[in-house]
């Protein structure tokens, strides 16, 4: 299938997720612009693919102007975004509440959601400059969650900060969702559980922690693959969702039922 012939997509994050779902993109026949803060990850990844880049600060508000405006000279228009760049910031002080630092707290604010509100408004006032498409619409956006926002798990994954940035998040989806639905633009978001990723190599090499996914996760016996989302996020962004916004879907292997 090519659901995404012609197409426009745009991408935060060249590692992990976001490289799973470039790809899978790409193999649809989407053209894809990466949008990475490392720059020879994001040259990498688009020259595999066949797409464009740039580098970013998603945090800055010129940095992501620029980002936009290079996706669009390069392709003349954006039709979809996946908002999946972002950090746990435990290294910057998040944590438990007591122990948080505000640096954690302004860190996971900073590269989470406000990373993600820059790149959305930006891609929406494209799409809101473009002609709509025959049947109305205009354009979609995936937002990333994480089940930890809705299905915390105390022991081992208390960071307090990055939580709150995904509830943030979810919030945000649902009430931007709202607004644009009559102006032709979905946005949804995504919570995936513990995925095997660069941000989670702390949690991959203790062996307790993945005892924990292991249980709470156990249609995959362990942490996801990236691989294990990219089903998922390719519907929310394609037209075989054409009549779905406004939802969080858990993609978490049973956690949020564990």
């Amino acid at each position: 299938m090519y659901r995404f012939a012609e197409r426009v997509c745009l991408v935060t994050g060249a590692t992990g997720i976001a490289a799973a779902a470039a790809r899978a993109l790409s193999a649809e026949g989407g053209r894809v612009f990466v949008v990475s803060r490392t720059a020879d990850h994001a040259q990498a990844l688009a020259d595999e693919i066949g797409g464009a880049w740039a580098t970013a600060d998603l945090a800055r508000e010129d940095a992501v102007q620029s980002a936009v405006r290079a996706c669009v000279e390069s392709y003349g228009r954006i039709d979809c975004a996946y908002n999946v760049a972002g950090i746990s910031a435990r290294r910057f002080g998040d944590g438990p509440l007591h122990e948080m630092t505000l640096a954690g707290w302004q860190a996971a604010l900073a590269n989470n959601a406000t990373s993600m509100f820059l790149v959305s408004r930006a891609v929406v006032r494209q799409m809101l400059a473009q002609p709509a498409r025959s049947d109305g619409q205009r354009g979609a956006i995936l937002n990333m969650s994480s089940v930890l926002s809705r299905r915390p798990e105390r022991q081992h994954f208390a960071t307090h900060g990055y939580a709150a940035t995904k509830g943030a998040i979810e919030a945000f989806t649902r009430a931007t969702a709202a607004y644009y639905a009559p102006l032709g633009i979905r946005i949804n978001a995504i919570a995936p559980g513990l995925v095997a990723t660069p941000m989670s190599r702390r949690a991959q090499a203790d062996a307790d922690v993945m005892a924990v996914a292991a249980a709470r996760q156990p249609l995959a016996g362990g942490a996801l693959a990236a691989d294990d989302l990219v089903g998922t996020a390719l519907y929310l962004l394609s037209d075989d969702a054409r009549m779905v916004t406004g939802q969080t879907i858990d993609v978490d292997a049973g956690w949020s039922l564990s």
